[in-house]
C-alpha cells in the first residue's frame, strides 16, 4: 500500500520479454490503462531469490514512472506466464512480494468467458488475457493480434465465445530463422523497408520478412473474418480488429485492415482476471 491505496501487480512473463503493469487495486480492470509499465528481457533461467530482487528493481522503476514516492508493495499480483520453467521462480518470488494472493493464468482460474476449445488447458494463458481483455473492452465479436516471438491472432465470436485463433512465427523470430537456416544469409533486423524490390540482400530479407508478415496478417485477416461470417460467429456490422505487443504500431500502419492499437492489452487484461477472480468481501 502506498499513499492509502493499494496496487495490483501484473506480470506477463514471454518468450523474450516480461511485462509489468501496475494498477490500483479498487479499479483493477481492463476498462483501465495501468499506471505504469516497464519491461525486462526474459532470462533463460532464473531463481526465485534472482527474481525477488529484479522485482524489487521493477516495482522501483514503476513507483517512479506513476510519480510514486516511497516503496511500492503490491497487494496482489497476475501471473501469465509462458515458459513453464520460469513459472515457479516468478511465482514464489511474488508471493514472497505481495501481501495478498497471486494468482496464475491457468486451469482452475475463472475467465467468465465461454471457451469453445478441443482443451482449453492447452491455451496460452497470454491468448487468455489478450480475449478477456478484447471481450471486456472492445465487445463482442472480436480480433486480436499479438505480435512477440510468435504472431497470435486470437477470436471472439458474437456470441462473447472464444472460438480459436492462428499462431505463426513472430517477425523476429523469422528473420532468425532467415540466417540459422541459410549459411549465406546475414542476420538483419526486422525493420520496414521503403521499397518492396530488394536492391541488396539485407534489404530483400527486410522486404520478405516485415512485407511478408504484413501480407500474412492482411491474408489471415481475410480468411478469418470470411470464415467468421460465413458460420455466423460476426453477427451485424464490422468485426473491431485489435492490435498488441513488439512493433504494432509500425506494423498497424502497414496493414491494409483497420485496426486498432492497444500495447497495454495484455497486462490489461491480466487486471480484468483479477477483478473476475476477486472474492467477495465480508461485509
Amino acid at each position: 500500500m502506498l499513499n492509502g491505496c493499494a496496487y495490483i501487480l501484473t506480470v506477463d512473463v514471454g518468450n523474450t520479454f516480461i511485462r509489468f503493469g501496475l494498477f490500483a487495486e479498487d479499479s483493477a480492470a481492463a476498462q483501465e490503462c495501468p499506471l505504469a509499465t516497464c519491461e525486462i528481457t526474459t532470462p533463460s533461467s532464473i531463481t526465485a531469490d534472482e527474481a525477488r530482487m529484479r522485482l524489487v528493481q521493477v516495482m522501483g522503476a514503476l513507483a517512479a514512472d506513476a510519480g510514486m514516492p516511497g516503496a511500492l508493495v503490491p497487494a496482489a499480483a497476475v501471473l501469465s506466464c509462458v515458459v513453464p520453467a520460469l513459472e515457479r521462480p516468478w511465482k514464489t518470488a511474488l508471493s514472497r512480494t505481495c501481501t495478498g494472493r497471486v494468482l496464475t493464468v491457468g486451469p482452475g482460474l475463472k475467465t467468465g468467458m465461454p471457451v469453445h476449445y478441443d482443451d482449453p488447458a492447452e491455451i496460452g494463458p497470454d491468448r487468455i488475457a489478450d480475449a478477456v481483455a478484447a471481450r471486456a473492452v472492445y465487445g463482442s465479436p472480436c480480433i486480436v493480434i499479438d505480435l512477440g516471438t510468435t504472431t497470435n491472432i486470437e477470436v471472439i465470436d458474437a456470441r462473447g465465445t472464444f472460438v480459436g485463433g492462428v499462431i505463426a512465427p513472430g517477425l523476429a523470430l523469422g528473420a532468425r530463422s532467415l540466417s540459422a537456416a541459410a549459411a549465406r544469409l546475414p542476420q538483419v533486423e526486422p525493420s520496414a523497408p521503403t521499397h518492396v524490390i530488394g536492391r541488396n540482400t539485407r534489404e530483400a530479407m527486410r522486404s520478405g520478412v516485415v512485407l511478408g508478415e504484413v501480407a500474412r496478417i492482411d491474408g489471415m485477416l481475410d480468411m478469418v473474418l470470411a470464415e467468421m461470417r460465413a458460420t455466423k460467429a460476426a453477427g451485424e456490422g464490422d468485426v473491431p480488429i485489435v492490435i498488441t505487443g513488439d512493433d504494432a504500431e509500425a506494423l498497424a500502419s502497414l496493414v491494409g485492415h483497420s485496426l486498432t492499437v492497444d500495447d497495454a492489452l495484455t497486462l490489461r487484461g491480466l487486471a480484468e482476471l483479477y477483478r473476475i477472480n476477486q472474492k467477495p468481501r465480508r461485509v
